[in-house]
């Protein structure tokens, strides 16, 4: 697959939240029915469904929260959007998601979290969803070796589909589980520096570092999106940076870009 050249503020998508390949369609239908099955995430909650339709914002960004199954990633979502915990939960089937609007840095910014299936054969249906997030929560399961030793592989499928600037941050979760523990704060930290993101440990469990990780990822997406309108002040000048709403994985009105690869 080719790579995405140019700013990923202002690259034309294609396959964006909204705008999914024909060919992922069946796929998708398959992925939806089975999570009925499971009460989905966005099925159930009013609140949610009110976040979700609500368009009073300055800002919305696509996060993904990808690792190994069982990491714990469908219990970390829910300590964020919810503030609650189960134990309960079985494996994600293919992809679900929760919308959370929050403030940061005077600005109203709407974050689609998606939740991936960690399974092997979901593969294919989740790295669909790659590309046009603007950041990546990417877990490993401080109990288990092999989620650990997964992460080079997480990297470089979000390498293969992602944006060039995505932004990553690593979270080695469960740390509440210390007499099980077999990952080192010290070897998460190691890798992390190696692959030059930021580094968390956390817990859903025990709600620990939860929302930082959540806030210093949208900090880094803020940050990295105002250098880009520095670099490149006719984004301001095209409303990007103005405009009540804007999303930044929408489709231009009039797309221009000659070095889009979609």
């Amino acid at each position: 697959m080719s790579r995405r050249r140019g700013n990923a503020y202002n690259v034309p998508v294609k396959d964006s939240v909204f705008q999914l390949r024909p060919g992922m369609t069946r796929m998708l239908s398959i992925v939806e029915i089975t999570s009925q099955r499971n009460k989905p995430m966005s099925g159930q909650d009013p609140k949610w469904q009110k976040d979700a339709a609500d368009q009073n914002f300055d800002y919305m960004f696509k996060l993904l929260i990808i690792g190994n199954s069982s990491v714990g990633k469908t219990s970390f979502l829910f300590r964020y959007a919810d503030d609650s915990f189960t134990s309960a939960f079985v494996s994600t089937v293919g992809i679900d998601f929760k919308v959370k609007t929050v403030f940061r840095h005077d600005k109203r910014v709407k974050l689609q979290i998606w939740d991936t299936a960690g399974q092997e054969r979901y593969r294919t249906i989740t790295t669909a969803y790659y590309r046009g997030a603007m950041g990546f929560i990417l877990m490993y399961d401080i109990t288990n070796e092999e989620s650990f030793n997964s992460v080079q592989d997480w990297v470089t499928q979000i390498k293969t589909y992602s944006w060039d600037n995505a932004q990553v941050i690593l979270v080695g979760n469960k740390c509440d589980m210390e007499e099980e523990r077999v990952i080192s704060s010290e070897r998460g930290r190691q890798l992390a520096d190696h692959l030059g993101v930021r580094f968390f440990e956390t817990s859903a469990k025990e709600n620990i570092n939860v929302k930082a990780v959540f806030e210093q990822l949208v900090d880094i997406i803020c940050d990295k999106m105002s250098e880009s309108l520095d670099n490149d002040p006719t984004l301001v000048a095209g409303g990007m940076a103005q405009n009540k709403g804007q999303r930044l994985t929408d489709q231009p009105t009039n797309p221009t870009n000659a070095n889009c690869n979609c």
